[in-house]
Parts: structure tokens; sequence; C-alpha cells
């Protein structure tokens, strides 16, 4: 069989991509044209895309869609950049020539990224086993990476597997007897509660990200996209694409919330999530923003909740703690890492060490 590379995302629409993606046992959002809108709209991220089609028929075999991140820009900005795919690639599971179909999409993408990134990363959402020896022939390798899965089907297994005291802060912070409705106020007796809204505009959108920057900043201490990325978000969003935006409402202001890309009927995506807990400690607007996913998922028939990572194993992390206590099944699909320029990588690492030190002074 021969194979035809695709890099033009206009070819790849006209192919199907959107239907490729929905019928793939391991489609994501991520891998979405929508997706691909937002990088494309967002400063200082480059969307890229790679498709793999049947050369006689056109059927389309094979898709990757990620994203060139800088954190700055000009010449300072390519030793922060990096290439990402979000659960990625997908090649047909009843294609033959699987192996190859990945292969070609590899070597096209690091053709295409080499030169732009300092390293590629995929971010496995699902068990790549069958494609291991493809990844390290083409000079990638695996890193553990646990992740936290939550059955969201319904409330009663949700309830059946989050820890007690995690029961009692959702239902203290938001006045409720059951965590079935967000009937706020049943067990108010003149205290206020928070609240879960979905932003009424786009400055409350922006409070939720001055939170986020704040906690990246000081605790975090990781990259956090720009306002740009989030403001894009909001308005796909608004059209019904890419997930939701949830969040906790307090006294009059924004004290939490979460960003949460959607893959229909499949499953929701803790992607960026904060809350003021050392001011609010009464009301946990972590764990709040939180459920609020959580709930969004039961109403809207998406049965999983993806923690998107909770850490490397036999490694402290208290994120890891605090998330598993929502219940849910630990899992270890790991990560794909290649570096394109070893030299600049070096040079990027304790440049990076330098100013996470200096933050903590």
């Amino acid at each position: 069989m021969n194979f035809e590379l695709i890099t033009d995302p206009q070819v790849l629409l006209a192919r199907g991509w959107d239907a490729f993606i929905a019928a793939h046992p391991d489609g994501t959002v991520f891998q979405s044209p929508d997706m691909h809108e937002l990088f494309g709209k967002t400063d200082r991220m480059k969307p890229v895309m790679i498709g793999v089609a049947d050369e006689g028929s056109g059927t389309l075999k094979g898709i990757l869609s990620g994203v060139i991140i800088r954190e700055l820009s000009g010449l300072a900005g390519y030793f922060s950049s990096r290439t990402v795919i979000y659960g990625g690639p997908l090649i047909d599971p009843g294609s033959p020539g699987r192996q190859e179909i990945l292969g070609l999409i590899l070597d096209g993408l690091i053709s295409m990224v080499k030169n732009h990134s300092i390293f590629i990363q995929f971010r496995n959402f699902s068990n790549q086993e069958e494609y291991k020896a493809v990844f390290f022939e083409k000079g990638f390798v695996f890193r553990d990476r646990l992740n936290l899965i939550v059955d969201t089907s319904s409330y009663e297994m949700i309830k059946k597997h989050m820890s007690p005291s995690r029961l009692r802060q959702i239902k203290k912070g938001l006045g409720i007897g059951q965590l079935d409705s967000w009937t706020v106020g049943q067990l108010d007796r003149g205290k206020t509660v928070a609240k879960i809204i979905t932003p009424e505009n786009i400055g409350q959108v922006r409070e939720f990200y001055d939170i986020l920057l704040d906690l990246y900043r000081h605790k975090v201490k990781k990259p956090l996209p720009a306002w740009d990325f989030f403001e894009q978000f909001y308005h796909i969003s608004l059209a019904g694409k890419l997930g939701t935006i949830q969040l906790v409402w307090y006294q009059g202001k924004i004290i939490g919330g979460i960003l949460a890309p959607v893959t229909p009927g499949k499953t929701i995506y803790e992607w960026y999530v904060c809350g003021l807990d050392h001011q609010y400690r009464e009301v946990h607007p972590s764990v709040l923003a939180t459920w609020a996913a959580l709930d969004y998922a039961v109403k809207n028939n998406i049965p999983r909740f993806d923690f998107m990572g909770v850490g490397v194993p036999d490694r402290e992390y208290g994120v890891r703690d605090f998330k598993s206590r929502f219940g849910g099944e630990m899992v270890n699909y790991g990560r794909f890492a290649r570096v394109n320029n070893r030299l600049f990588y070096v040079i990027s690492e304790i440049g990076y060490n330098i100013v996470t030190l200096l933050k903590k002074i």
C-alpha cells in the first residue's frame, strides 16, 4: 500500500478530519480542527498538523495535530520552544501497515519542527505499547507519567469513590445537601455560599486568568499560556466547541475556576484549574472548581473525567494527593520525548533552573 503525506489543514478537512477523530476509539478534542484553530489564534503558539492517506483511495489512515509553544518572542523564544502533542497521533486501528503510517508521521513531524523547537513531547492519553518500537527508532525515549481517570457516568459513581472529606468540602462550599444539583442555599440558613457559574462576560474569564497567573508565577513555577489563549478558548466555546469554562463565584467575585476541554460523549479534561484557597478556606474554591467539571460531565453525558497528569511514579507530589481524594483509576500511559537540539536543550534547562531558583528567593 502506498501512502500520501498531507500537511495542508484544508486538504485534511476535505478528507474528513472531523469524521476520523469522531470514529477513532482514542480520538479527542485535542486532535480536532477546533483545537488546531485555537492554537492558530494564540500568540507564541503555532499549530502543526500531519495526515497520512491511502494514495489510491484518499482515505485517511492517520492524523497528528499538535502545537509549537514559545514563552518569549524573538531569538530568546527559541530557548523556551517545544512541540507538544496531546493524545496523538491517531492511527486507523483497522489499517494494515500501522507501524509504517506512524513512521511516516513521525518523520514528517521531525522534519517540520526540528528547526523551530528544542524538543518534542507526546503526552499519551492511552496505552501506546504497540507503537513504542517505532518511537524508539525515531529517537524518542519513554518517560513514566501517572494520570487519574474518574468515572463520571453518574453521581452515584462519583460519590462512591470520592473521599468523605472531599464530599463534605463540596457540600459546605455550595451549601447543599446532595451532590446531584446546584440548589444553592438548601442548607444556607442565612450564610453566604459559593456558586458555580459559566462566565457571563469576558471580564469574569479575566478574573479567573489573573488567579491562575499568580498561582503559576509563585507556586507552580511553570509556563502558563498568555491571556489570548484563554480569551480565544472562551469565544470558541460560546459556539459550542472545544469545551467549557466553569467559575467559582463568591461574594460578588470570581475566586476560582477550571478550563475544561471536552470530547463529546467521551471525556472532559482538567487542563487549567485554580482557586483562592488561602483567602477563602471555608469555601474550598479549588475543590469546587474540580467538582464543577465533574458535575458538568454527568449533566452532559460525559462518562470520564481526565486529570491530565498527576506526576511521576514513586516521587512525592502534593497535587497527586489532592486529586486522588476525588477518586478514580490511576494509569501510567507515559510520554514520548525527543530532543531536537541537544546543546540548546542543555542551555535552556540551565536557564530554566536559574529562573526557578530566583523565584524562590
